[in-house]
């Protein structure tokens, strides 16, 4: 794969992922103008990331059994016409109908992902999947800075249209630049049998439940964050508006650069290494995160650890449960990415109960409190830490799926 073609994988994510995120800061203005109830409101959100994880089950897995480049194509197609229609939504309804479709089709992410992950060369499979990730880190820290930007320049409605555009030229790239199929032949399974195979694949494979729930559990600390800490900057002594906060997204950026460094570790065999500086350097950043209220640089300190560390763990266990069966990738993928959903929304909703119970101090303790589980869940092994004759480590094809490792079953 050129750089070029890599590039093109993280901006279509990146692309993709940030409409799931584009309503949060705009859930009162958005109220307001289709005379929503606060609770009618929250089904924004609700909505929008219900439709993501029905899609992670029920279309991510497709990946397998058909030509990639069309789904990709057909999904960000289906995708521009829930933007049409969240853009232009004359009633609650019609809006809280587009933005469950929204989150359906935005799933085109993890296809993406996975196509990526295919098409590159074993040897260099971590580099590829950390650019890629890379541009899904981006897009999600990024859309509530640019959604609060152009609301605050041509109204909400303008956010849902320029992302239509934006996918639709996208799309028509993608399909002139995309080959026909990714690395591996599409399986010959019936849909059903093929949602059950992503849910038999977790029954058989140790690696992919350990870091399934490493993904759970980081996640569930990367919300953790990101859910509640407009709360404490919103009060004194900041009193921050709410573009000044979505700005910080910009500093947690900075976990883009973690995503392709990680990558290029996993190429050298050095996964258990990442994992565990990684699971550290999140446990380190709760410290000067818990001295928020005192110290914007010891916010800004933690932001940057923290997301450096969830990514670097995110892009670490995609590289390796993926070798495991590339035949599968888009399962897998999508499989281990349902445990991610379910531990953002497990982080976001324990983070809001508990800072409004008891402060912000108990949310940081909440935060390192998940990472000491996940070092606790198991040990954070990699391919490279486990003998080569472990009979789960092998692919489909009988080889150890490790790049640097060249035995055999």
């Amino acid at each position: 794969m050129s750089r070029g073609v890599v590039a093109l994988f993280a901006v279509a994510c990146g692309a993709a992922v940030a409409n799931v995120y584009f309503s949060q800061p705009l859930l009162v203005t958005i109220g307001q103008d289709l005379s929503m109830s606060p609770a009618l409101v929250g089904a924004v959100v609700t909505l929008t990331h219900a439709g993501y994880g029905l899609g992670l089950f029920l279309l991510v897995p497709l990946g397998d059994v058909t030509d990639r480049r069309r789904l990709v194509v057909a999904q960000l197609l289906l995708l521009v016409v829930a933007l049409a229609v969240v853009a232009t939504a004359p009633t609650a309804t019609v809006l809280l109908a587009g933005m469950a479709a929204t989150g359906l089709c935005a799933v085109v992410t993890q296809t993406l992902v996975a196509f990526a992950t295919s098409l590159a060369p074993p040897a260099g499979r971590g580099r590829v999947v950390g650019l890629v990730t890379s541009g899904v880190v981006v897009g999600i820290l990024l859309a509530r800075t640019a959604s609060g930007v152009l609301a605050d320049l041509a109204g909400w409605r303008s956010v849902y249209l320029a992302s239509a555009s934006l996918t639709a030229v996208l799309a028509l790239v993608l399909y002139r630049v995309l080959p026909h199929h990714g690395g591996t032949p599409p399986t010959p399974l019936r849909y059903g049998r093929l949602l059950g195979s992503t849910v038999a694949l977790f029954a058989r494979e140790p690696l992919l439940r350990l870091r399934a729930l490493f993904g759970l559990l980081v996640f569930a600390a990367f919300s953790t964050l990101w859910s509640s800490v407009a709360l404490p900057l919103s009060e004194a002594p900041y009193h921050l508006s709410h573009s000044a906060i979505g700005a910080l997204g910009l500093i947690g950026a900075a976990g883009a650069l973690a995503a392709t460094a990680a990558g290029r570790l996993n190429d050298r065999g050095l996964s258990r290494q990442t994992t565990g500086t990684a699971l550290a350097l999140l446990t380190v950043s709760w410290l000067p995160l818990a001295f928020t209220r005192d110290s914007f640089a010891a916010l800004i300190a933690g932001v940057v650890l923290l997301d450096l560390a969830v990514q670097a763990v995110h892009v670490t266990n995609q590289t390796l449960i993926y070798a495991l069966h590339p035949d599968a990738g888009s399962r897998l993928i999508g499989g281990y990415m349902i445990c991610y959903a379910v531990g953002s929304a497990t982080g976001a909703i324990a983070a809001t109960a508990l800072y409004a119970a008891a402060g912000w101090g108990a949310v940081c303790a909440l935060g390192a409190g998940v990472r000491g589980r996940a070092r606790r869940g198991g040990r954070p092994a990699g391919l490279g830490a486990l003998p080569c004759w472990a009979p789960w480590r092998f692919s489909t094809e009988g080889r150890c799926p490790r790049p640097t490792c060249s035995r055999s079953r």
